[in-house]
């Protein structure tokens, strides 16, 4: 815990840094423990963690490990003009032998949004990511077949972006019947 010290003309005045949130369940605090640098917090009554890239597909495994044995949904939030960071992966896991739920946010900066791929740790997590990337034009280092999934191949331009200019041109999906 860091502490910083205030002067004034009559006293010192210490103040301490807030401590960190740790969470009540006790699989997700052994989590926090051995991820010292993750933020953890409470967002409508589940625990979240937010967790840098480079350390995404450790904090994963790690996961896994503990007894998330489903990642339920991988999605991104396009934060155009409202946040420094542009882009936030959110990757929503379960436990059904622990009976918790864990959101997982990746901070993914807009020059270069990558981050490693959970494939590896979740099969499952395969088609989300290809719409993640479809979509919102995140990369997934390491994905096994990172092709567009909604889109036609030649699609030019990631749809859900919010700087992405809303055209009248109609969307034909890939595989689908054409629409006469």
């Amino acid at each position: 815990m860091s502490e910083t010290t205030t002067e004034t003309p009559d006293e010192t005045v210490e103040e301490s840094a807030p401590a960190p949130v740790l969470p009540d369940h006790p699989v997700l605090r052994g989590l926090a423990e051995a991820f010292a640098g993750a933020e953890w917090s409470v967002s409508h009554g589940q625990d979240v963690v937010t967790v840098e890239a480079d350390r995404l597909l450790e904090f994963a495994t790690a996961a896994r490990d503990a007894g998330f044995e489903t990642i339920s949904d991988i999605t991104v939030v396009d934060w155009f003009r409202k946040r420094r960071v542009r882009f936030e992966l959110v990757v929503n896991l379960l436990s059904m032998q622990h009976v918790v739920r864990l959101r997982i946010l990746v901070p993914i900066h807009g020059d270069d949004p990558t981050v490693p791929s959970l494939c590896s740790v979740w099969p499952g997590a395969n088609y989300a990511e290809r719409e993640a990337f479809d979509m919102f034009g995140v990369v997934f280092d390491g994905h096994p077949d990172l092709t567009r999934i909604l889109m036609p191949d030649d699609w030019e331009g990631y749809p859900l972006r919010k700087d992405q200019a809303v055209g009248w041109v109609p969307v034909q999906f890939k595989d689908s019947h054409k629409v006469d």
